[in-house]
């Protein structure tokens, strides 16, 4: 397993994001609600591990079927839910992917479709959110992942694990059950996701 790797925040991360959102917006128009860029490298200042995460949101899941074709036309492969209701993961197969006439490489990135309003949007939305608007925060936040990057530098779950409380704290504030968020830390725990 490679050595996990917190690095200071590069605006040139949302730039990144765009780029990729301009492209899954013209191959998916009409069939999608919306694409939103969560996780820690959406937070402005906030330190991440340098892989992109993006939701594309669906209204529900009989578009499913046209979004993974479409996805497949331009290089993702389709994984299922793994494990996570209403949150559909696609891979990119290489560093090209999503294919583009100009043969781009592109940055890391994790590529989920989500149906909108479930469990597994909001968990994205109320975290990016929440540490968008408290500085403070966010800054403990960072300090907490680089603390677990230095004590579990090849151990994932672990990573997950010591990060789990804080990211449930952050969940309930934000309106999600003591039993929804219970629910994501089980499934965070037996995917290593």
């Amino acid at each position: 397993m490679s050595a996990i790797l917190i690095f200071d925040y590069d605006p040139e991360w949302a730039l990144q994001f765009k780029e990729l959102k301009d492209i899954f917006e013209t191959h998916l128009d009409g069939l999608i609600r919306g694409i939103e860029h969560v996780g820690s490298m959406s937070v402005a200042g906030l330190a991440a591990k340098p892989i992109l995460d993006i939701d594309i949101i669906i209204g529900d899941t009989d578009q499913l079927d046209a979004v993974i074709s479409k996805l497949s036309g331009i290089g993702y492969r389709y994984q299922g839910d793994l494990g996570i209701p209403d949150r559909y993961a696609f891979s990119a197969t290489n560093e090209y992917i999503p294919i583009t006439p100009t043969k781009r490489r592109w940055p890391k990135h994790h590529l989920y479709c989500c149906v909108s309003g479930s469990v597994s949007l909001r968990n994205h939305l109320i975290l990016r959110d929440t540490l968008r608007n408290n500085q403070d925060l966010a800054n403990e936040y960072a300090d907490l992942k680089r603390k677990l990057a230095g004590i579990y530098p090849s151990d994932m779950d672990a990573y997950i694990e010591g990060k789990s409380s804080f990211i449930g704290k952050i969940l309930q504030r934000g309106g999600m059950s003591q039993a929804e968020v219970g629910d994501i830390e089980r499934k965070n725990k037996a995917k290593g996701a």
